[in-house]
């Protein structure tokens, strides 16, 4: 029987590997580990991010069937990471009922998530 341990990465299709690989390295501190021009994959922590340029003509679905990419972050209050992401320009959501929750989009539209642990 196999025994999965983990998420090695999840692949965003985006239409600007580099605009993309910006977003996700400076504004949320990941590191790339291997690119070339069609892809770039970065590791967050144990966990990779892989983005591959969108190939043929098809528009763009941001999230798809992916609702959405919650990232654990080391630390921070709400205050400071919405005040964060909001100097990169970066618009943040919550999600109804709870205001509170850092929602946001990466340059494509693919939904993300900050995770504090407590």
């Amino acid at each position: 029987m196999i025994q999965a341990t983990g998420i090695d990465h999840i692949v965003l299709h985006v239409s600007d590997v580099e605009r993309a690989k910006k977003f996700y390295a400076e504004v949320l501190g990941m590191t790339v580990y291997r690119e070339n021009d069609r892809q770039a994959f970065l590791h967050a922590g144990q966990h990779g991010l892989a983005l591959f340029k969108k190939q043929g003509d098809t528009p763009l679905t941001p999230g798809g069937d992916l609702n959405h990419l919650a990232l654990n972050v080391a630390t921070g209050t709400y205050e400071a990471l919405k005040a964060e992401l909001e100097k990169h320009g970066v618009a943040v959501s919550g999600r109804p009922g709870e205001d509170r929750c850092i929602y946001f989009a990466d340059p494509d539209g693919h939904r993300l998530q900050l995770m504090v642990r407590s």
